[in-house]
């Protein structure tokens, strides 16, 4: 199921020790000269010829978050979020995303997807960018009174606007499914089938996959027999095609759902896939606080969510984490660990994002996922 800002709950996660990996390969603190936010809470689409240096110093304030807690609320603009991860030096040595092309995968869209991108571009001083958005599965009408394409819609402007935030001349393809992703193998062959036409099609080298079913949904024939042509498609687009996906961890902590509804939180250890795949790059969740001038991070486990973390009971642990300490083989135990890496996904810490006429912070591992 996608994991974004909009979910809602009452069950405490817990994160065991087990996530020491997730801690040795995160960074603790990032210094930095971060200026103070708000207090509250291809032949695809393309930006302008030449690479666009955003004008910070215009644009630099969160707008107002109504609704959010007047305290615990730390708001991130882009540059912000540039400044707090490394990418604006890198930016201004000229490397803004020009000549790549990120295919993002969902179900259903936004149909305010485009202007709320030129909203969020204006308010920000970010360069223009025509999102492309295709449906070669077809397509459905969109229902605002439908809890999944709202959610849904959610995600899709938090990806592709953190994917701008962070990489303005990159072109953006959206990959529209007319079926709803949840749990278990529903929704998961149309996504498969998505991610087979960007290959087919040449449409982007970078796949942002902000989505994910718990292993526990999975693990009857029908799920295998799934997991198994994924596993051959991402082997297939890494090694012959150079391809890169990433995918949130989830937002349940060492846990995650147990049935198709997403109701139930399994009891024993689970992890979700594709951040269980070998061929994937499972990007994790913290919290970024502000500390003067110092940006720090830690787990995200906080608001009712947790970063997922865990061991794959599908995959043995790739060639990457068997290089990992003895320390570190002692807990994987020759399982794939997740995840691999990690960025802001607490929804009281996130990077603001405009949807239908309103401000308001992205959160869970699906902000995260976009952020890499």
């Amino acid at each position: 199921m996608n994991t974004n800002r909009w979910w809602q709950r009452t069950t405490t996660c817990i994160i065991p020790a087990f996530l020491i990996l997730f801690l040795l390969l995160t960074a603790c603190s990032i210094p930095g000269g971060i200026g103070s936010g708000g207090g509250t809470p291809t032949q695809a689409s393309h930006t302008s010829a030449s690479a666009t240096q955003p004008d910070p110093a215009k644009n630099d304030t969160c707008p107002d978050l109504s609704g959010y807690p007047t305290a615990g609320v730390d708001c991130y603009t882009p540059y912000q979020f540039r400044v707090a991860y490394g990418v604006e030096a890198l930016m201004q040595k000229g490397f803004t995303g020009k000549g790549q092309t990120i295919v993002d995968i969902v179900s259903f869209g936004s149909p305010t997807l485009q202007q709320d991108m030129d909203a969020f571009d204006q308010q920000f001083g970010l360069p223009p960018i025509k999102i492309q958005i295709m449906n070669p599965l077809g397509s459905k009408p969109f229902d605002p009174s439908n809890k999944d394409m709202t959610g849904w819609a959610g995600e899709t402007t938090i990806d592709v606007q953190i994917i701008h935030a962070i990489a303005p001349d990159a072109g953006i393809v959206v990959l529209t499914s007319p079926v709803s992703e949840t749990e278990g193998t529903v929704g998961l062959p149309q996504f498969r089938q998505l991610e087979q036409y960007a290959l087919d099609h040449h449409l982007g080298s970078i796949v942002s996959q902000s989505w994910g079913a718990s292993e526990v949904t999975l693990r009857d024939a029908a799920g295998q027999q799934e997991i198994h042509k994924w596993d051959t498609f991402f082997q297939k687009a890494t090694m012959q095609q150079g391809m890169t996906f990433l995918s949130s961890s989830g937002d349940n902590g060492a846990t995650d759902y147990t049935d198709l509804q997403a109701t139930k939180l399994s009891s024993t250890a689970t992890t979700s896939f594709p951040a269980d795949e070998p061929w994937v790059t499972s990007v994790g969740g913290t919290s970024m606080i502000r500390n003067g001038t110092t940006i720090q991070e830690k787990v995200w486990n906080s608001n009712g969510g947790g970063s997922g973390g865990g061991f794959s009971d599908f995959f043995t642990a790739p060639a990457f984490q068997k290089a990992l300490p003895a320390s570190v083989q002692s807990l994987l135990k020759n399982r794939r660990g997740v995840p691999d890496v990690a960025g802001d996904a607490d929804p009281l810490t996130g990077m603001v994002s405009y949807q239908d006429g309103t401000w308001s912070l992205a959160g869970g591992t699906s902000a995260s996922a976009p952020l890499w």
